[in-house]
């Protein structure tokens, strides 16, 4: 399991989400859960596409931070291997 941290802001009424240390991985929603919600998702397909393109994902850095957000909290991204590749996401305390 990599464990990211995401935060959160909100910009005209609209929280914005964001993992700090996953480029590129940005999702929105009109309320905290909605929030969590799609940026697990994007988070998901941001490490599924990195993975079919032969990129290696980026290393996890506890130390980013966002001095702007109002929220941050772990966001998890669990890999499993075999003759597929699975992946999971959650926020939250481990």
């Amino acid at each position: 399991m990599l464990t990211y941290t995401s935060s959160y802001k909100t910009i005209d009424g609209v929280l914005i989400g964001t993992v700090l240390d996953f480029p590129g991985t940005v999702a929105y929603g009109t309320s905290l859960d909605e929030a969590r919600q799609n940026l697990a998702t994007a988070l998901r397909d941001m490490a599924e596409t990195s993975l079919l393109k032969g990129e290696p994902l980026p290393v996890a850095d506890p130390a980013v931070t966002d001095a702007d957000a109002e929220l941050e909290e772990p966001i998890h991204l669990m890999l499993q291997t075999g003759q597929q590749l699975s992946m999971s996401t959650g926020v939250g305390a481990e």
